[in-house]
């Protein structure tokens, strides 16, 4: 197998685990939760550049063409846990201000708002991140860390990917199908109801958003240190409806539906644009990934708004069932001796 295609088997394995990594947070607030998250992407950036300045060392010493706050040379993997500790941050302060005393909708509108104002500071400010044009040169960490080969280092990177991600489904799976996940799917069902139970609907709100801030954080810095560079133009608002697609296609609160989704979304949907005919007008090709995007949650919505996998309903056992007759019996008699 070639260098290039070895490569490209690489890449496309890193893009899928960040992908469910990433949908996988997102459910958890939206799908999960019911909180509509159109900043997303932020916490996803937030991370990717904390991974960054805490992997690159200070900006004098990368030949003075970039700049930005801080930076540090911390070994692997403290970047990666300091990009989820700011997600998770991040997650608290945006979640202060936008979940309570807010509905949905203006919730939502909030974290559009949030997300337009982190991309124009990230542009305008060049000493926080570089400006427009954003970080780079951030060293894959196995280079470090094992001598060998370039093709070795990127598929042992590889690996350590898709460990990230079998150790966040298991996490997932352990929260959203625990009683506290139930409480959050209580949380999207009616909120009214929960808090008649003597439970905090904005706390568990708050502590699902924190959580899919961590994910979003550590997707990112995945990301930024296969890729090797991080600039707002790859953050823009519009990339938060991908991960939104993804949830909806795949099915919202189903963790296998989601990986799915983000799969054929994230992944599958900008690989099949490119192998279209180069005869094509190019600048509708660049725009077909976004319009099928959009096409595939109007089809979702209106005919299986449920998704490919849909979120599996628990039921419970009810013992009392199985001597029903027997209960029945017991209390024929019971009213007819008070009737005696």
């Amino acid at each position: 197998m070639s260098a290039a295609t070895q490569l490209y088997l690489a890449t496309v394995s890193v893009y899928i685990c960040v992908n469910v990594i990433a949908s996988w947070a997102l459910d958890i607030q939206f799908g999960v939760t019911g909180v509509l998250n159109f900043s997303f992407v932020v916490f996803q950036a937030a991370g990717a550049y904390t991974a960054a300045i805490l992997s690159l060392g200070p900006s004098s010493s990368s030949g003075g063409f970039q700049r930005y706050v801080g930076g540090w040379r911390l070994p692997f993997p403290v970047p990666i846990i300091g990009a989820m500790v700011v997600g998770a941050v991040l997650a608290g302060v945006v979640g202060l201000v936008s979940l309570r005393r807010l509905r949905s909708d203006y919730q939502a509108m909030v974290m559009l708002v949030v997300s337009v104002i982190a991309t124009i500071v990230a542009e305008s400010q060049t000493g926080l991140v570089n400006g427009v044009a954003g970080i780079s040169l951030v060293a894959n960490p196995m280079v470090s860390l094992i001598h060998a080969t370039r093709q070795t280092q990127i598929w042992i990177f590889v690996l350590f990917c898709v460990f990230c991600m079998a150790l966040v489904g298991v996490v997932m799976y352990a929260t959203v199908y625990s009683p506290f996940g139930r409480v959050l799917r209580a949380v999207r069902e009616n909120d009214r109801a929960i808090e008649a139970l003597g439970r905090n609907a904005n706390r568990h709100r708050m502590q699902a958003f924190v959580i899919g801030g961590a994910l979003a954080g550590l997707s990112g810095a995945l990301l930024v240190e296969f890729i090797g560079a991080w600039a707002p133009n790859g953050w823009f608002y519009p990339e938060t409806f991908v991960f939104f697609t993804a949830v909806i296609v795949g099915g919202r609160g189903s963790l296998t539906g989601v990986a799915v989704g983000a799969a054929l979304v994230g992944v599958g949907v900008q690989q099949a644009v490119e192998y279209l005919p180069i005869t094509l007008n190019p600048s509708v090709i660049a725009s077909l990934e976004w319009i099928i995007t959009g096409i595939l949650t109007l089809v979702f919505l209106w005919t299986r708004p449920q998704g490919l996998l849909p979120e599996r309903r628990r039921r419970f056992p009810t013992p009392w069932r199985s001597d029903a007759p027997e209960l029945a019996e017991r209390s024929a008699a019971t009213k007819g001796d008070e009737r005696g």
